[in-house]
């Protein structure tokens, strides 16, 4: 019945792929979409979208894209009960993606994405959407000209820019931006009502935004209700420093006093992750979420720094992030640190190897024992095309402190290998 539900939504992308493509091809014969990051190679490394226009405006138009993914998975999971499930070898159900993205003034772009196929929900769903304004002209021709060449204004229910890991996280089925399978373990990335500010003015980055804290959007209140907005921002520096080097460092915050908002910063993920059918007990409700760790913090501060320097073909992307809840939520805290090096060689550097090494440790309070989990992913991968990336892994998450003996996690582990075949356009 599943395998039915996704093949009729495979075969409904078809359909609206194939019905919307002259309008899609005549779009792109004309006019090309405005301060967009390419959902292809030449997005890769791609942060905050550029302040280059690329494109012209003519009139409304709408580009219609996808991602498609697909797994062969070969992993292994054990544990000291011996009560998980066996895995075997074997293909894993394919995601899908639908992304429509309309320039609709010149300066002014609408992005929506849906999840045709998700690991979590069988229905299709939007993932969200949001408004993207790099020019007033709107108002009057020049408004602000000025301040809008280095600005740019955000405002949706989608993905918020906390941190600099969520732009090299697998969406979904947009796994092109992700050099290896899996996200990081404590994976900071939601959907949520929200407006930004981003300015970028000659290697600076500055970021100031606003969300209301929640993920599943509901006016109503009861006695239990705390709802807080979420307060985030970024500051940093991005420069081509030579023609072969290049170097980013950023720092992000994130902020919410609520009890019942700014929990969903490590959870906001509906699509489930990567590795499918791990740790998952003979006996109880199955997780599509497992392989990632989150805090679940109330009150919670997070902070997030990210190292980015490229020399030639050489890359290195690292992690140190801090999160913590208030005294009065149990004063705990967990730190994550991932440091990922990458190779990327051939002619148009098509070809990748890497090595991640990602571990979170802390206490869920200042009286529970310490918890550690780490992770090792070694790999790489081959652009067939820009559009067509094939990558294999081999990954090995350990769960070593903190768990209680009748723990399904009590001296767990699952390694093994996949296969990732992508498509995104």
């Amino acid at each position: 019945m599943i395998m039915k539900k996704h093949l009729t939504w495979f075969g409904t992308l078809a359909i609206i792929l194939m019905a919307l493509s002259p309008l899609a091809t005549n779009a792109q014969e004309k006019t090309e979409l405005q301060y967009f990051r390419s959902n292809d190679k030449e997005g890769l490394n791609v942060f905050e979208t550029p302040k280059e226009a690329k494109g012209t405006f003519d009139k409304v138009k709408v580009f219609v894209g996808g991602d498609f993914a697909l797994q062969f998975q070969t992993i292994n999971n054990y544990n000291n009960l011996n009560n998980l499930v066996e895995l075997g070898s074997n293909f894993n159900l394919p995601s899908a993606n639908l992304n429509i993205n309309t320039q609709l003034a010149d300066g002014m772009r609408l992005h929506l994405r849906t999840y045709l196929s998700s690991k979590h929900h069988v229905e299709a769903w939007v993932k969200g959407g949001h408004l993207q304004i790099d020019k007033l002209d709107f108002i009057r021709p020049g408004f602000m000209e000025g301040f809008m060449s280095v600005a740019t204004i955000t405002v949706g229910l989608d993905e918020f820019n906390y941190g600099d890991a969520h732009f090299r996280r697998s969406d979904n089925a947009r796994v092109i931006y992700n050099p290896f399978i899996g996200n990081y373990i404590m994976d900071s990335f939601s959907t949520e009502a929200f407006g930004e500010l981003t300015i970028q003015n000659n290697g600076f980055i500055g970021v100031i935004g606003l969300t209301n804290g929640k993920l599943n959007q509901n006016v109503i209140v009861n006695d239990n209700s705390d709802n807080k907005a979420s307060f985030y921002g970024k500051l940093g520096f991005d420069k081509q420093l030579s023609d072969d080097l290049r170097l980013r460092l950023t720092g992000s915050w994130y902020l919410n006093n609520g009890t019942t908002t700014g929990t969903w910063l490590y959870g906001g993920d509906r699509a489930g992750s990567r590795y499918y059918g791990v740790m998952q007990a003979l006996e109880g409700n199955a997780s599509d979420f497992e392989g990632r760790f989150n805090p679940r913090f109330k009150q919670m501060t997070a902070m997030q720094f990210n190292p980015f320097i490229k020399y030639r073909g050489l890359e290195f992307f690292g992690i140190y992030e801090v999160v913590n809840n208030s005294p009065d939520q149990g004063d705990g805290q967990f730190t994550q640190v991932a440091a990922e090096t990458l190779y990327r060689f051939g002619t148009t550097e098509q070809f990748y190897l890497g090595l991640r090494w990602n571990s979170v440790n802390g206490n869920a309070n200042s009286t529970a024992p310490d918890t550690k989990i780490t992770r090792l992913n070694l790999g790489g991968g081959w652009f067939m095309t820009k559009n067509v990336l094939l990558k294999l892994e081999y990954v090995n998450q350990e769960y070593k402190d903190g768990f209680a003996p009748d723990s399904k996690y009590f001296e767990g582990r699952f390694k093994g290998v996949n296969l990732e075949a992508a498509i995104s356009f």
